[in-house]
């Protein structure tokens, strides 16, 4: 990248990974690619009142692991403009002074904004101060995305799919302002661990069977994961169960105290980690949840993802994705998943159809074309 000296201000909300994991995938290639961009990473409620905070964030994570059918509600009702334009005010009012004094003493060139919640405090501010500062929107659902992210139908959106572009024309979005390009990554997902380093990495996190299990979730821990974690050890075969916890240190305790109940020593158990890339690795099928980010990195990953539960609707398309092309497993039954495992696992034929299917969907990786995209806006 050759360019003019170029200020970002990149803006997300802590609602889970998969909003900030993509705005600092492109925030890290464009700082190592333009040595004359400045990249500011900004979380739009850092400041806000607490209990704005604790509402957007916390009420997040909460719902998201102890009741999802009421998000999943919310998520409905938001559907309707009427409700979706006051949950927009709602949160403009708790982020717009912060943002407005940010804004001001930053003076970006553009803006970049990967929560469909900061998309109208930022609009409001630069039309207040008459800034013509450029915005550019990265809807982080790739296939079925929040209707809050299109209350605003004059922006410039990034896509990560012809399906949810298909949508938006439909909606009445000019196709002009509609840009697809491949789902954003870490670049590190670009590339696979042969067999050599695959063992070096067993050896190094203490792995020795030949079949491996990760079970991942988002940052606080897949849901019902003690359940998950039981059912599978009660019928479990000869494999190895890697469990990621997050920041989930309840789920953690409890994983402990079983893995001394059942008294096995081939179940590795972990908190939060910097390592989810070597863990997928040495994997062969992933338990998890359909979340955009973690899903994609175990695909690119060549692994088999076995997804127990989604948010309606705001990941159905992605399981959609999964199952309308045999890429992986969708099974709601906790109860289920060891037969399923089991299959996997005892039958090579069976793994091996998935994983081909897999390599052949010749999935991208986006994040180059996206960052030179924002560069040249």
């Amino acid at each position: 990248m050759n360019s003019p000296q170029q200020k970002f201000l990149f803006v997300y909300l802590r609602t889970g990974g998969g909003h900030l994991a993509p705005a600092k995938s492109v925030a890290n290639y464009i700082s190592k690619k333009n040595e004359n961009a400045e990249v500011i990473l900004f979380d739009g409620l850092e400041k806000s009142w607490w209990f704005a905070r604790f509402v957007v964030v916390d009420g997040y994570r909460i719902l998201q692991n102890k009741a999802k059918w009421i998000y999943e509600l919310i998520y409905f009702f938001n559907k309707i403009k009427l409700i979706a334009n006051i949950s927009a005010f709602l949160v403009t009012i708790n982020t717009q002074k912060y943002f407005e004094q940010k804004i001001l003493d930053e003076r970006p060139d553009k803006i970049v904004i990967f929560h469909f919640l900061l998309i109208a405090p930022i609009y409001n501010i630069l039309k207040k101060h008459k800034l013509n500062t450029k915005i550019i929107t990265v809807v982080t659902d790739p296939y079925t995305a929040h209707p809050l992210w299109f209350l605003r139908k004059d922006q410039t959106f990034i896509l990560f799919s012809e399906r949810l572009k298909t949508k938006c024309i439909r909606d009445g979005i000019n196709t002009k302002n509609l840009n697809v390009f491949p789902f954003i990554l870490d670049d590190k997902f670009s590339s696979k661990a042969n067999e050599v380093k695959v063992e070096e990495l067993k050896i190094q996190l203490g792995f020795h069977k030949e079949k491996i299990l990760l079970i991942l979730g988002g940052g606080d821990g897949i849901p019902k994961g003690i359940r998950i974690l039981k059912s599978l050890l009660s019928k479990k075969t000869n494999y190895e169960i890697a469990f990621v916890c997050g920041n989930n240190k309840r789920m953690m305790q409890k994983a402990e105290l079983i893995k001394d109940r059942y008294n096995v020593d081939d179940l590795h158990i972990y908190g939060y980690v910097d390592f989810v890339y070597n863990l997928l690795q040495i994997s062969d099928a992933v338990v998890t949840k359909c979340g955009a980010s973690t899903f994609m990195e175990i695909l690119h990953s060549g692994k088999v993802p076995v997804v127990n539960s989604y948010i309606w609707e705001q990941e159905k398309g992605n399981v959609e994705f999964l199952v309308d092309n045999d890429l992986g497993i969708y099974e709601k039954n906790v109860n289920k998943l060891p037969a399923i495992i089991n299959k996997l696992f005892g039958d090579e034929k069976y793994l091996n159809g998935f994983k081909t299917n897999i390599q052949k969907a010749n999935l991208e990786i986006g994040t180059a074309r996206v960052a030179e995209f924002i560069i040249n806006f």
